[in-house]
């Protein structure tokens, strides 16, 4: 039995070294409060992302949303969304993905730079 205190000491040990005082050792954020995290985070973040993992795919969309955000005239700057824990967090299960105003418009499939001017225009008027 005291093998298992030794470890429970241990644990206790490593969280009370930590600067946080153990809050990073504490239970997943809920669910609601990682929506939240994602509205807050978003709210301050450009409005227009690929997410990918930054293979090449992911990269010719990224260059076809930016030659229709220069064709509009449009000064957006684009995010490149490569951790899948926040891509999850879209519901996108299939990458490459084009998320405009935090709307996913579109996932799977490589945009062409007309198909993004279409897209934009539909969301953006």
């Amino acid at each position: 039995m005291s093998f298992f205190r030794k470890k429970e000491s241990k644990e206790a040990e490593s969280a009370s070294a930590c600067s946080c005082g153990g809050a990073c050792c504490g239970a997943a954020p809920t669910a609601e409060e990682t929506s939240a995290t994602i509205k807050s985070a978003t709210s301050t973040e450009a409005s227009v992302k690929v997410l990918g993992s930054g293979c090449a795919k992911c990269n010719a969309l990224e260059a076809a949303t930016k030659e229709a955000l220069e064709e509009l005239g449009m000064d957006t700057t684009i995010d490149h969304v490569t951790d899948f824990t926040q891509i999850a967090q879209y519901g996108v299960m299939s990458t490459p993905a084009l998320v405009i105003d935090n709307k996913v418009v579109s996932m799977g499939k490589v945009l062409k730079k007309d198909d993004v001017v279409s897209l934009l225009h539909k969301i953006r008027d």
